[in-house]
């Protein structure tokens, strides 16, 4: 069931059938991939679907921007509430963010809650978040998306602080309507100085666990790539592991470090939360600890969901929050997994694109031999080949 920030009054008891109606604007110069497109729309009720809602139609609007006051424009914005009572939606999701005045002006037009694909996604987050790194992250993300918008008084103040948490907790701002606008941004602002402490913590053991092991010889392999692409799964391949996966985006958010043994010499492997496009700058800000077990590795093992008719997409986004976090110099190694199911076409024009990508499945197990060796290989390459086992030390 989806958390409360995406459900209306009386909609979060978990007896309703949460049923989603998503609106984007699209712009005809923008890329094939920009908000509003065919590839942005299939991935946004992909994330719809993860965090428990039903998608029940689409509301898409041509237009050069999207209108300041009512992100569609007045004509089709007042076609939302016949197209919410057609559907039945109990919540309308932008395929974009909204500024608060957008919100508030498609809510009272359509009479459910109105959210925007970066609330969606925090949802997605909160839900997922089991470890305490974890769920810090997640609550810092949510309270630098909320404290901008905390701007109105009414049913809006009486709402703040009613989304979904990691681990289910509130943020430490439920209070009564009548709280006033500077007490909650007060709370907030004091509830996020305690979660930065608590993060920075996590941050400098994770640093000393980092350190320990490079003072050991042990070189690191960090597993990157975009959300779904079956990262989990190839470390439980390469590792003989046990992580947890589902078919679902962002079904791992805590980092998982497993070890491998290639030819008697011992790397690491860290599983990491996976990469979207249009990610939340909240959410990279606040996982940027996590994230940066990128930028710190001595290679990127970048997984690609070979299936994916937008593989060369991800593959882009993937590269721009990589720079965007500091690992855009690491040295890379690109896997082309799920050949299983991919047409041979797509991973044949792949492998053109990129000659060196090796490609396997992960769920098959097809061709994971090959890939052990190759990221040996490139360790060896850039001078890291690797501990032997016997005088391994953690």
């Amino acid at each position: 069931m989806a958390g409360p920030w995406l459900l209306g009054p009386g909609d979060g008891d978990g007896t309703t059938d949460a049923r989603a109606l998503l609106i984007a604007v699209h712009r005809q110069d923008e890329d094939e991939d920009g908000p509003g497109s065919e590839l942005s729309l299939r991935e946004l009720e992909r994330l719809a679907e993860a965090d428990g809602l039903t998608v029940a139609g689409t509301l898409v609007q041509s237009r050069g921007r999207p209108d300041p006051a009512t992100y569609l424009g007045s004509g089709k914005a007042g076609e939302l509430a016949d197209e919410v009572a057609r559907t039945r939606a109990t919540v309308v999701i932008a395929d974009g963010e909204l500024t608060p005045a957008q919100a508030r002006n498609l809510q009272d037009r359509a009479g459910v809650r109105v959210v925007d694909r970066t609330a969606l996604i925090l949802d997605i987050f909160a839900g997922h978040a089991r470890s305490r790194e974890g769920r810090l992250q997640v609550e810092l993300a949510q309270i630098a998306y909320q404290l901008p918008r905390l701007r109105g008084g009414g049913r809006e103040m009486s709402r703040v602080g009613g989304g979904r948490t990691a681990g289910g907790a509130g943020i430490g701002v439920r209070g009564p309507g009548e709280m006033r606008l500077e007490l909650q941004r007060r709370r907030l602002r004091q509830r996020a100085a305690r979660l930065r402490e608590g993060a920075g913590e996590l941050a400098l053991r994770r640093e000393r666990t980092r350190h320990r092991r490079a003072r050991n010889l042990i070189p690191s392999v960090a597993v990157t790539g975009y959300t779904n692409a079956g990262k989990s799964a190839l470390v439980n391949r390469l590792a003989g592991a046990d992580l947890q996966t589902r078919d679902e985006p962002f079904a791992t958010l805590d980092p998982a470090v497993r070890r491998v043994t290639v030819d008697g010499r011992t790397f690491t492997l860290t599983d990491t939360v996976g990469f979207v496009r249009h990610l939340p700058h909240q959410l990279v800000d606040a996982f940027r600890s996590t994230l940066e077990e990128v930028s710190h590795s001595d290679l990127a093992l970048h997984v690609v969901d070979a299936s994916a008719p937008d593989a060369l997409n991800q593959i882009t986004t993937v590269h721009g929050v990589l720079h965007e976090i500091g690992a855009g110099a690491v040295p890379e190694l690109l896997v082309l997994n799920k050949i299983d199911i991919a047409p041979p076409e797509w991973v044949d024009a792949l492998q053109r694109a990129y000659p060196e990508a090796v490609a396997v499945s992960a769920l098959t197990g097809d061709r994971v031999v090959a890939l052990r060796t190759a990221v040996a290989a490139r360790l060896r390459d850039l001078g890291r080949p690797g501990r032997l086992v016997g005088r391994y030390r953690e």
